[in-house]
């Protein structure tokens, strides 16, 4: 197996479970996504020298119209990927092992948490990574400290409230906020 192997396990669906062989490459990305970040949050580094870690860590061309604020974190990094005039602000936490999308002239706020792995509800299988992905539209804006959980889209134009904890799809053009998030009122 290797990491591109691995990625296309995680989009068929295919669970992620401890001692088989996807598990183990899923630990090794791990580590790697470890050293990038640690280079990442560790001094200053000029916007280009951001862009060129976090193109290493998702290993895809970031647009040079990208913008993170550092520090940035996940357990992954290879399964994120960033539209153009994208904007994350700092201490955001990415769990991207089932796929993170983000859609141009899309403003992340800080300490956004972005979750694309459940565990098995039985007991015997709790250790089983379910992985689930992201979708992010066009033009959306999180709003700080907010959660988006697996399996989760995120229509175009649309608002998540600060703090808000997102459980399911969110309709393009409308604002959601609250624990579960709810349907707050329209934008377009």
């Amino acid at each position: 197996m290797n990491i591109d192997k691995l990625l296309a396990h995680i989009a068929a669906g295919g669970p992620i479970t401890p001692g088989t062989e996807p598990f183990i490459w899923m630990c090794e990305a791990s580590q790697r996504a470890l050293r990038i970040t640690a280079k990442l949050n560790n001094g200053y580094h000029e916007p280009e020298e951001v862009r060129a870690i976090f193109s290493q860590l998702t290993r895809e061309e970031i647009d040079e119209s990208f913008c993170l604020l550092p520090p940035f974190y996940t357990d992954f990094g290879c399964n994120t990927h960033i539209g153009k005039n994208v904007f994350i602000n700092s201490g955001c936490h990415f769990q991207d092992q089932g796929g993170i999308f983000i859609g141009d002239s899309t403003l992340i706020g800080h300490r956004v948490v972005l979750a694309t792995i459940n565990h098995d509800l039985a007991p015997e299988k709790r250790g089983d990574n379910l992985p689930a992905p992201l979708h992010i539209g066009k033009n959306v804006w999180i709003g700080s400290g907010a959660i988006l959980l697996p399996g989760v889209t995120v229509g175009d134009n649309a608002v998540v409230a600060a703090g808000a904890a997102v459980t399911k799809d969110v309709p393009p053009g409308t604002v959601v906020g609250g624990v579960p998030a709810k349907v707050l009122r329209t934008v377009l």
